[in-house]
């Protein structure tokens, strides 16, 4: 019997025969050992093909506008800065992405919405794969995420969740997270790139068919892209990043791939011990609150996304004690910063700089990396070098480039509006900035020489004991580029 079998199955495999004599083989040669002859080798037995027969249609095709669209419409999460990102909220039978790195406040955030979606017309599912049930209760309890509506169970088995679907019937589900289920259908362990696929293609469908809001918790790698196949950003219809220095308070949930709304929209959060909450106008962590003006700090109004966010820029300038001066950044690119010494120095005339320790850093936790900030570290810098303050009420937007010219950046009227509503009064931009807010006075300036004369003047005697040179910003001749040094020297004379 087992001779009969292993037969069979060898007949039903494709192999080569030769049509003069009948030899066979398992794969294909050129000249058949048994008669000879040369190009008689085949192949035969090989499986047919196959198409697919058309079948019946699940719904008939509809002319575009008949299509009913208010059964796609968003529905709120009850976390505005969520519904910001979103596009306005939930579609039913969407599947959200939510990846980040571990401690940023994933799990406490989809708890967060999972406690204030759930209503009694709209049931709330919570699976978790990583923890027990007690310990999620144990957040909730501490966050205040606690609803009669929202149901919670933890289970790593994909039928599981499926049954789960069918027991409560909810709304949205929240399963933290993808990784962590399995199909024991599915060869391969959790988190594979076979189980990755089956899991999300058997969520998605449920969804579509139920009409049901998910979100899924994805890991990420160590370079900060989502753990997995690629296969599965390309499935679901939103991907979202959660974003965060973990020793900051701040935290951003910035869109990647939305099919229902815009990706420039990010969404602020402040994570504290009760839990997590939205911050509608987060520019408050990013500054600091001074009754005079400290040398070496500048401001500027950068864009995440399309919202403007005032954020302090500092500097700070010393002395090096060995031969290679230190350059330490936090929260700026080491790259721009060097590039803006580099200009300084070469357009500015601050030679000063080269020979000093230089620390520059973001207030906050903010991270600045579009060149629109270039403008105000590069007042800051100056301003720590002649150890003089910038004015009071004064932000500084534009980018800087090799040549010392300050080049146009793009949403200046949106900056402006925000920087106005603060209470700021002056504003350094490029050139044709528009419309200018009421009551803020804005001064163009086509390169950094036209920057640096904002300083204030009548210190410089005390640079010029300090060794600061006659080109470096601060007093009254050092504020002046070092152009007009030569006219200074023949007055000496």
């Amino acid at each position: 019997m087992a001779a009969r079998t292993s037969r069979s199955s060898a007949k039903d495999r494709p192999s080569y025969r030769c049509t003069e004599c009948g030899w066979t083989t398992a794969k294909w040669i050129g000249r058949c050992p048994e008669c000879q002859a040369w190009g008689t080798v085949e192949e035969f037995g090989a499986p047919a093909v196959r198409t697919t027969a058309p079948g019946r249609v699940t719904s008939a095709a509809l002319p575009i506008g008949q299509v009913d669209g208010r059964q796609a419409a968003a529905r709120g999460t009850g976390v505005d800065e969520l519904d910001r990102v979103l596009g306005g909220g939930l579609v039913p039978g969407a599947v959200v992405l939510l990846a980040g790195e571990p401690g940023v406040g994933k799990s406490t955030l989809l708890l967060d919405v999972a406690a204030k979606a759930a209503t009694e017309e709209h049931r709330t599912l919570y699976i978790t794969g990583e923890e027990s049930a007690s310990q999620v209760r144990m957040r909730a309890d501490r966050i205040g995420a606690l609803s009669e509506h929202l149901y919670l169970a933890a289970e790593t088995d994909l039928s599981a969740v499926l049954g789960h679907l069918d027991t409560v019937k909810p709304s949205l589900l929240v399963l933290d997270s993808v990784q962590t289920v399995a199909s024991p259908e599915i060869d391969g362990a959790p988190g594979g790139m076979a189980q990755v696929r089956e899991v999300a293609g058997a969520l998605i469908r449920a969804s579509k068919e139920r009409g049901m809001s998910t979100l899924l918790v994805g890991h990420v790698t160590k370079d900060g892209a989502i753990a997995g196949p690629r296969l599965l950003e390309h499935l679901v219809d939103v991907v979202l990043h959660f974003e965060g220095d973990r020793h900051a308070r701040l935290r951003l949930v910035r869109g990647v791939k939305n099919r229902y709304g815009a990706t420039d929209e990010v969404g602020c959060f402040e994570l504290h011990d009760e839990g997590i909450t939205g911050l509608a106008d987060p520019s408050g962590l990013f500054l600091t609150r001074r009754d005079e003006p400290v040398p070496g700090t500048c401001l500027t109004v950068t864009l995440e996304g399309r919202r403007p966010l005032v954020a302090e820029v500092q500097a700070l300038t010393v002395d090096s004690q060995i031969p290679s001066p230190r350059r330490t950044t936090s929260g700026l690119e080491t790259s721009r910063v060097s590039m803006m010494l580099a200009v300084l120095e070469q357009r500015g005339r601050i030679s000063a700089l080269g020979k000093r320790d230089i620390y520059s850093a973001t207030v906050g936790g903010v991270r600045l990396s579009e060149p629109a900030a270039d403008l105000a570290v590069a007042l800051a810098l100056a301003s720590a070098a002649a150890d003089t303050p910038l004015p009071k009420n004064l932000v500084a937007i534009g980018e800087v480039g090799l040549a010392g010219e300050v080049r146009r950046v793009t949403g200046v009227q949106r900056r402006l509006a925000e920087a106005a509503r603060l209470g700021f009064t002056h504003a350094l931009v490029p050139a044709d900035p528009g419309k200018v807010p009421p009551g803020m006075r804005v001064t163009e300036v086509a390169d950094i020489g036209e920057a640096l004369r904002v300083l204030p003047r009548g210190r410089s005697a005390a640079k010029a004991s300090d060794g600061t040179p006659d080109g470096a910003p601060g007093g009254a001749a050092a504020g002046r580029v070092r152009r007009d040094a030569p006219r200074q020297e023949a007055g000496r004379r």
